[in-house]
């Protein structure tokens, strides 16, 4: 008898171990779930974040938009959509921006220096592509509707350039097709411009002319480009 439950006893020892065993394997079975599925969260986040970043990065072709579109082919489509809205040419608008920002999404103004030394704060509240400043931005989504555009998104800012674009032709009689011109009201405001604040700046009109020197060279190439909407992307139709 005592045989048999000595007997007996081993045997549940035994089945005891082979069930803690059991869970012992069910346990790293999960971790090793846990560690492949935490590994593929993450690499899909860095994915997502260096996705996020590429977008943001300025083009290399900087002198050529036949390049420059091929690069950042949605970018040629945001252009298309600024024509089609405002109808003020994709060259025209790319001159701008290049002027602006240099493509670049977070470039913002130099620092104001007390005594020409001390950094005391940004010369002005300038931002993004664009450089667009705060109240232009805010007027802006109110006049469009288009409240959660960013100065750092390239469609909400080429967007702006052609809606102000439209804007100065309305309000300061100035063509569409004048480079010149705009460049110098997107600088100055309407107000500004219809006041001629400019004549008290006269390495603006530098600046101007080689926003429209640009505009000229952008739209030689855009008339060159390769693309099935080109006789779209180009001011053809002013």
């Amino acid at each position: 008898m005592a045989d048999a439950n000595d007997a007996e006893r081993r045997a549940q020892r035994a089945e005891g171990e082979r069930s803690t065993g059991g869970g012992e394997r069910g346990r790293g079975d999960s971790a090793s779930l846990a560690l492949r599925a935490g590994a593929l969260a993450t690499t899909v986040i860095a994915a997502g974040l260096f996705a996020l970043a590429c977008a943001h990065l300025p083009p290399q072709q900087l002198d050529d938009l036949c390049g420059l579109f091929a690069e950042k082919p949605e970018w040629l489509a945001a252009a298309e959509r600024s024509r089609e809205r405002w109808g003020v040419a994709p060259s025209l608008s790319m001159a701008i921006l290049h002027q602006e920002s240099r493509f670049r999404a977070k470039a913002r103004p130099g620092w104001r220096k007390l005594f020409g030394v001390i950094p005391v704060g940004p010369a002005s509240s300038a931002f993004g592509y664009g450089q667009v400043q705060d109240a232009a931005w805010s007027d802006y989504r109110d006049r469009t509707g288009n409240r959660h555009a960013q100065r750092d998104d390239f469609a909400d800012v080429i967007d702006f350039v052609g809606f102000y674009s439209d804007l100065l032709s309305r309000t300061a009689d100035i063509p569409k097709h004048d480079a010149f011109h705009l460049y110098l009201g997107y600088h100055e405001g309407p107000t500004g411009y219809q006041r001629r604040s400019f004549d008290q700046k006269p390495w603006l009109f530098g600046v101007a002319r080689k926003v429209s020197e640009r505009a000229e060279q952008y739209e030689r190439q855009a008339s060159a480009c390769p693309w099935p909407q080109r006789t779209q992307v180009t001011s053809a139709a002013r």
